[in-house]
């Protein structure tokens, strides 16, 4: 069933934790009939949950089918073709509530979906969010859906990217403690990470890639004034990376290498922890409405690089304390869409 490269290729999308988001921006993505123009989506979740989605929106346009394999799909617009799996009981089920219910209901989702990609059937997957809290409820001890994927494809070497628009962040470490992350700042990650950054820019039809290497200490470590990692492993990882013939600047002072990369020196940022990146991503993609008292804008993309498997996400949580009443914004996950679809087409160029 796997698409050839030129057609719509199949895209699996996961329905997230149920208690959250993910049911309802998926049946508001599906919506639009320009996703199934690019595409051919695939939702791998429990029907029950989009069924009830739909009737939350009061959504009389659109229905779900659900199938068992992906070759009954049949992708007409109207018609959400669910990979049901029953996961969810309703009469215990509560939107925004944590449990080991709905943590385990996410997982079996990620894991169908990585299965179903590594098999061929899809050609691509794209995630909802998950609770962590959940998960490891459910006796799943991973700190998100990144490693989950590294564990389920037994991939070594991979990185998160966040992108907004033209910004576009990789991480040399991302869930684990600030004290932590310091001591991951190291010549052969950071090289490895400059790669991945490359190879994912040119997956995204950037034929030269521009990378910015950010400093992990103010001002760059001054010399050493105020930290030796940029002297000891950052700037020995960027001249490696350069004497390879990698387009590559830094380290930059962290403080100001967002501004460039918004103003376009830089096609991609390797950032050196978790916030680091996430910050200006979500500074610039998240936009909340003062008057509104909500979310107007929520668009950023979280992408997994390094895997045998395209996996786009939202970039975004379960938002557990408004999911159940119809006003989740969509943005993210329509963008994940977009962003899957371009690295499928651009897979093998």
């Amino acid at each position: 069933m796997k698409s050839e490269l030129y057609e719509r290729p199949i895209l699996g999308i996961t329905m997230g934790d149920p208690a959250g988001c993910g049911p309802e921006i998926t049946v508001k993505a599906l919506r639009n009939k320009e996703i199934y123009d690019m595409c051919r989506p695939l939702v791998v979740g429990d029907s029950k949950m989009f069924e009830d989605s739909i009737r939350i929106l009061k959504e009389k346009k659109i229905k779900v089918r659900r199938v068992s394999l992906v070759e009954d799909a049949r992708f007409e617009y109207g018609t959400i073709d669910v990979y049901h799996l029953d996961l969810v009981d309703m009469s215990q089920f509560q939107y925004g509530k944590v449990s080991a219910m709905c943590g385990e209901a996410a997982f079996q989702c990620v894991r169908t979906v990585i299965e179903l990609a590594l098999a061929g059937k899809i050609d691509g997957t794209i995630t909802n969010a998950l609770n962590k809290e959940a998960l490891n409820l459910a006796g799943h001890h991973y700190s998100g859906h990144t490693e989950i994927y590294a564990d389920f494809t037994n991939t070594k070497k991979y990185t998160m990217m966040l992108a907004h628009e033209d910004l576009r962040v990789v991480h040399v470490s991302t869930h684990v403690a600030l004290r932590r992350a310091c001591d991951l700042v190291k010549k052969e990650r950071i090289y490895d990470v400059i790669k991945i950054a490359h190879n994912a820019c040119r997956q995204l039809g950037i034929a030269e890639p521009r990378i910015g290497v950010a400093g992990l200490n103010p001002h760059s470590g001054e010399n050493g004034l105020f930290g030796t990692e940029e002297i000891e492993e950052i700037i020995p990882a960027i001249k490696q990376a350069a004497s390879e013939g990698f387009n590559v600047e830094g380290p930059v002072p962290p403080d100001t290498i967002f501004s460039k990369a918004r103003g376009g020196w830089y096609d991609i940022v390797v950032a050196m922890y978790h916030d680091q990146g996430h910050i200006p991503l979500k500074v610039v993609g998240f936009v909340y409405d003062r008057e509104a008292q909500r979310w107007g804008s929520v668009s950023g993309v979280n992408i997994t690089l390094g895997l045998p498997i395209i996996r786009a996400s939202v970039d975004h949580g379960t938002a557990f304390d408004t999911a159940g009443k119809g006003i989740q914004n969509e943005v993210s996950l329509t963008n994940a869409i977009r962003y899957g679809m371009q690295l499928v087409r651009n897979k093998d160029k």
